[in-house]
Order: C-alpha cells, then structure tokens, then sequence
C-alpha cells in the first residue's frame, strides 16, 4: 500500500512537468510583448489582446497537467 501511494505521488510529479513549458512560454510572450509596446506604443492595445489570448491558450496546457496529477492522485 505504501509503494502504491509513494508511486501514485512520483507519477502526479512527472505530471506536473507538463506546467514548465507554459510557464517558461508565458514569459517570453510578455517580454515579446513589453518589447513591441516599447517600439510601438500606439499599438499597445492590440499587442495587449493578443498576449493576454496567448498566455490563455498557454496556462490551459498547464491546468490539463494539474488535472492528470489529480486525476493520478486521488482516482487511480
């Protein structure tokens, strides 16, 4: 029983894995984004939409990695 939990725990680790890549691409996004409202900022407004829509489509990789090491947690 302890050997399944402890095992249950290292599989919801490598899980969560899946979080560094939106998190390292959430940065480089917002500092593409400083970067282009600083030459343009007139366009500041749209560059802003389309980060935010980004960084969205970015943290729901991550949420679906939290959801599976959940999932292995407390379901199988």
């Amino acid at each position: 029983m302890e050997l399944e939990t402890g095992l249950k725990a290292v599989g919801a680790g490598l899980a969560m894995i899946g979080a560094l890549g939106p998190g390292i691409g959430i940065g480089l996004l917002v500092q593409g984004a400083l970067q282009a409202i600083g030459r343009n900022p007139d366009a500041s407004g749209t560059i802003q939409q389309n980060m935010i829509l980004g960084i969205v489509f970015a943290e729901a990789v991550a949420i679906y990695a939290l959801v599976v090491a959940l999932i292995i947690l407390f379901v199988l």
